[in-house]
């Protein structure tokens, strides 16, 4: 019956362990895991007293944590070293359990003299290991000094595993808790500086950068109140230039002075370093009244680095006491960066928009204008530079250009610089203006004509052609040359040589070809009075000049070009041109482009006797507006455009040019016409 007893004791035991570590496994929280102890080992194991002693590796110390029972005064020592002769040290380091019986008379250990003090006898303590690490050792005491027996010890052994590997599984999951809370901090403090830098670039408004600041960083941390204050030079102070307070009514401009030495932000401007005050410490500071008036109980002054030393401070403000933690303390640091940037933009845009209400002092020296290696040419903006781009890119080779434009773009300009960045260069650039010569003598002129070849003929003469041998030809409104000398400009591309007149002598040509036109050219091929071959020859690369208004940023560098030229040309003293007057010019139409400029320049000149330069405004025509979309009946101008060519063409007979065609019934050229037809779809119909 013995033997069955004891085997009914250990199953019993055994069966209460099974029940221990599924309460364990069970817990969330190392004081759950605590109290489960509490409830559950009482089951398996004999004790009235139960405590933990844990290894901290921080200190490396062995800590008590008292269990049971509750109303245990507390011992005289809570933490020992691992150096030291405590039964917990001891058990820790050597690994082996150890029963230490506590007799009533005798010298012990503090921590076994604070057991026997309290009535116990006996003390069993064991090591709390895993295949990780040592976590400490468990402890039991009773008041009975047979409880631990032998075989009791042994299976306590089985006890202390479970619980070990318990303690380690709460220990990492705490961990994992303290890094994941770690992790959405600074996942917060990411996401919150980059919303800042979204925020900020997209800001050009000095007072909503602030707003914008103060919204982003409530999210994370909690205030009620927001400043700039900003070092003024000529002062020596600090200016509280904005504050953001949502209730007093959003973004507000005290432009109040702020004392360095008597103000939080002052001193935190002083040390640059990040400061918390809280009320007592500001209001011994004597403070300025917007501060007592805000009621805040704490604020933290950060200051304000930028490219060229402080600027100022962030304060941030909130009406509960200790507001700040260090944590954000560090992230307004973090966030002081990005607004230094912020405020630095800010105001140089706030400077630029005081401008635009003054006089303009008006650079004249030329140094101001884009000129480089490209001569006349006058200006900065995308436009143009991507047709500068073009030119330097085709200027080292030989191949032929087409300048497209409106009349006064400056295309001859172009012309030159592609000559003047050419291998060419030092050679000649020769130009000839085809509507400028009379059609009877544009050959002659041209490729020039031999002694006798026509009545008055009486010595040869070199063409234009042949002048620019091993340089260029410009040839100016190319689309006015007469059908019947395209076939031997034709050659010259093809074949590099033409006839003069009046002799049976070809001559070899190297000249490079550069050709301009105000004409819509595929409109003269369709209509026949432009040949396809040529007009595919002369299109080897096209480059598209705008038309100044599609280039208004330029127009300042123009004025100030023209007006230097005209005013030392004639003498005048002009040093300044109006902010108003300059504006007037900008929002110019402009049907002439540069020329227009140019000359509404030049009368502005000759008419301005003080030193500012005076335009009358009457000869500045200001950009059509744009007609607002017809409602109701769904029709479009360029539908109504579409209907009335068709209408003419049927009234016409499909006949474009000539008297009665469809060109005259309209009153507009055959090739605006034909320009039109084309953008709108329109095929010649055969009526």
């Amino acid at each position: 019956m013995d033997g069955v007893s004891a085997a009914h004791d250990t199953l019993a035991r055994y069966d209460g362990l099974m029940r221990v570590s599924r309460a364990l496994a069970g817990h969330r929280s190392i004081a759950e895991l605590f109290r489960t102890l509490c409830v559950n080992l009482h089951t398996v194991v004999p004790f009235d007293y139960l405590a933990l002693v844990l290894h901290v590796e921080a200190s490396d110390e062995m800590r008590l944590v008292l269990l049971e029972p509750a109303d245990f005064p507390p011992p005289p020592v809570l933490a020992l070293p691992v150096e030291s002769e405590g039964p917990g040290a001891v058990v820790w380091q050597t690994q082996t359990p150890a029963v230490i019986p506590l007799p009533v008379d005798g010298p012990l250990h503090p921590t076994l003299e604070y057991l026997r003090e309290n009535g116990r006898r006996v003390t069993c303590w064991l090591p709390l290991t895993t295949r990780q690490r040592r976590i400490g050792v468990l402890s039991f005491g009773s008041c009975s000094p047979d409880d631990y027996s032998a075989d009791a010890i042994a299976f306590m052994v089985h006890v202390a595993a479970e619980v070990a590997l318990a303690l380690d599984s709460s220990i990492n999951l705490s961990e994992a808790e303290r890094y994941a809370d770690q992790l959405r901090t600074e996942r917060d403090r990411v996401r919150l500086l980059l919303e800042i830098s979204n925020v900020l670039v997209s800001q050009l408004d000095y007072a909503a950068v602030l707003a914008a600041i103060s919204t982003s960083l409530n999210r994370l941390i909690k205030h009620e109140y927001a400043s700039l204050a900003l070092y003024d030079r000529e002062s020596g102070q600090l200016r509280l230039d904005l504050t953001y307070d949502e209730k007093r009514g959003g973004v507000l401009t005290p432009n109040t002075t702020v004392s360095l030495d008597r103000s939080p932000s002052g001193v935190a401007f002083q040390r640059g370093a990040a400061m918390v005050f809280e009320r007592a410490e500001w209001e011994q500071l004597d403070a300025d009244a917007t501060m007592g008036r805000l009621r805040l109980e704490t604020l933290c002054c950060v200051p304000l680095i930028g490219r060229h030393g402080k600027l100022g401070t962030l304060n941030v403000g909130s009406r509960a006491a200790h507001a700040f933690s260090e944590q954000d303390i560090n992230v307004l640091s973090d966030v002081s960066v990005q607004v230094a940037i912020a405020v630095e933009n800010a105001l140089a845009y706030r400077e630029i928009e005081r401008l635009k209400e003054h006089l303009v002092e008006e650079n004249l020296y030329l140094g101001d204008e884009v000129r480089h290696e490209f001569g006349e040419i006058v200006g900065k903006s995308r436009v143009i530079k991507r047709v500068l781009k073009l030119v330097q890119t085709v200027a080292a080779t030989d191949s032929t250009v087409l300048l497209l434009g409106e009349t006064g773009t400056g295309k001859e300009l172009i012309a030159r610089a592609v000559h003047n960045l050419s291998p060419r260069r030092d050679r000649t650039f020769v130009r000839i203006s085809i509507p400028a010569v009379p059609a009877t003598l544009i050959e002659s002129e041209l490729f020039g004509y031999e002694k006798g070849a026509f009545t008055g003929a009486a010595a040869r003469k070199l063409g234009r052609m042949e002048l620019a041998q091993g340089g260029t030809l410009f040839l100016d409104e190319i689309g006015d040359l007469p059908l019947e000398l395209q076939p031997k400009l034709l050659r010259v591309l093809q074949e590099h040589e033409f006839d003069r007149l009046g002799s049976t002598q070809t001559i070899r040509v190297d000249a490079r070809i550069i050709a301009a036109t105000n004409r819509d050219l595929e409109g003269l091929v369709e209509e026949g009075l432009f040949r396809s071959d040529l007009y595919y020859r002369l299109k080897v690369f096209p480059i598209h000049i705008p038309p100044l208004r599609e280039r208004p940023e330029d127009i300042p560098f123009l004025v100030r070009h023209f007006t230097d030229r005209f005013a030392r040309r004639m003498h005048r003293p002009i040093t300044t041109i109006r902010a108003s007057t300059m504006a007037a010019l900008c929002r110019g139409s402009w049907p002439g482009n540069i020329r227009e400029l140019e000359h509404v320049i030049e009368r502005a000149v000759i008419l301005s006797q003080g030193p500012d330069l005076r335009v009358d405004l009457h000869d500045v025509e200001p950009q059509p507006r744009k007609a607002p979309a017809r409602s109701g009946t769904g029709t479009t101008l360029k539908e109504i455009n579409r209907t009335t060519i068709l209408e003419a063409l049927r009234a016409a007979n499909g006949v474009v040019a000539g008297p009665d065609g469809a060109a005259a019934r309209l009153g507009m050229k055959r090739t605006t016409l034909h320009s039109m037809m084309r953008k709108l779809g329109i095929r010649r119909p055969v009526f």
